[in-house]
């Protein structure tokens, strides 16, 4: 699971746990007041069951919210909903006065700032003429027996302007939040996209530069070939032989420029792995030298860096990865060291490891992969310079 997934399901729970909050204290407020006879179930059962409806059109609300939708009917019915199971069963702050809280800790996430007070604001002031109703027939949990209504009264209010400043803009702060890295992201793989197409322009225009002369001089020169053909033989075989020269003068210059085209960049391949494992999940520490790493170095390394970040993304279950390059006046070691030691084969490198063996070999290096014995998986490069 990737971070921005991780991101999304955190938000959502953050926004759903206000509805799951609201039922526990729903239930508790409707067993105790029931049970001493202040409500009947002619108000909590109808109450129940449009507080059942609310809570879907609050997850159906909670869902938009990640589509970056507005839906204004749901919003509208739910909030009416909200509104009128606490007018029915109670405006107890801490019972039925909570349902309209959740419904505002919604319907002001992804509406301008204007709307939002206007939205806080209102809401606030139906709750709260709500509970003066309630207090004054003394039906009220919060509001302890003998305690003056209008202190009661007061007391309701300044704890659902308290809720008000606190769960709505909570919620709409970890949206925002949400949001941003979801943009963060898209920036990313538009970026990643963008870098693609210009090095396949860059790589178009190396090869018209270094290929398309030769090429437009192989056209002329054929084409005179075959006027000299019928007239002049030896001459047409020497335009041939130039004919021949440049397919290979083109030819080798094509190979070059492919070859050159995919060798890999020690530095470049450092930071796309350290990208690509972070956006795994698993945390990543790049521990490198002060100085530049030598060429001859620089080219093996560059590919145990990729096939060992590969194996770690493929193999493992790792949190993370220390990938540690040192060199002296004799060898250079590159050092990968990750904690998914877990689902690893001790002995068995693998073809992509094996190929990394062969190629250091052939550079006088040697390539171990192994357990530390600490929990964690250790593939160490050596190459003498």
């Amino acid at each position: 699971m990737d971070e921005l997934t991780r991101a999304r399901r955190l938000t959502r729970l953050v926004l759903n746990s206000t509805l799951g909050a609201m039922w526990l204290v729903i239930l508790l407020n409707s067993a105790a007041t029931l049970g001493m006879g202040r409500t009947a179930w002619w108000q909590i059962g109808p109450a129940l069951l449009m507080t059942v409806v609310f809570s879907w059109l609050y997850l159906r609300i909670s869902d938009a919210v990640f589509e970056r939708r507005y839906p204004r009917r749901d919003i509208v019915i739910s909030g009416a909903l909200a509104f009128g199971s606490c007018a029915l069963a109670g405006a107890d702050v801490i019972g039925w006065g909570f349902v309209p809280m959740a419904w505002l800790s919604v319907a002001v996430v992804g509406v301008s700032r204007r709307t939002m007070i206007l939205l806080l604001s209102g809401g606030w002031l139906v709750v709260s003429a709500l509970a003066a109703v309630w207090t004054l027939a003394g039906h009220t949990l919060f509001v302890p027996e003998g305690t003056p209504a209008w202190r009661g009264i007061f007391m309701a209010a300044f704890t659902y302007l308290l809720i008000c400043l606190m769960t709505p803009l909570s919620n709409r702060m970890w949206v925002w939040i949400w949001l941003l890295a979801d943009k963060a992201h898209a920036g990313k793989e538009a970026e990643a996209r963008l870098a693609v197409t210009e090095e396949r322009l860059r790589f178009a225009r190396d090869l018209h530069d270094l290929v398309g002369h030769q090429l437009s001089a192989l056209a002329v020169k054929s084409e005179l070939a075959v006027r000299l053909a019928d007239g002049d033989v030896e001459a047409a075989k020497a335009e041939m032989t130039e004919v021949r020269d440049l397919t290979r003068k083109a030819l080798r210059e094509l190979r070059e420029a492919v070859r050159g085209y995919r060798e890999l960049d020690l530095p470049a391949e450092l930071l796309s792995v350290r990208s690509v494992l972070e956006a795994a999940g698993v945390r990543c520490e790049l521990n490198l030298p002060y100085r530049d790493v030598p060429d001859d170095v620089a080219k093996v390394f560059a590919y145990v860096v990729r096939e060992a970040a590969t194996n770690v993304l493929k193999h493992s279950t790792a949190g993370f990865c220390v990938i540690t390059l040192r060199f002296t006046g004799d060898d250079a070691t590159l050092e990968v060291r990750n904690d998914g030691v877990a689902r690893r084969r001790a002995l068995d490198l693998g073809s992509g490891l094996n190929g990394l063996n062969e190629r250091l070999s052939a550079v006088g290096g040697k390539l171990t992969a192994l357990p530390n014995g600490d929990g964690e998986f250790v593939l160490k490069a050596v190459v003498p310079r």
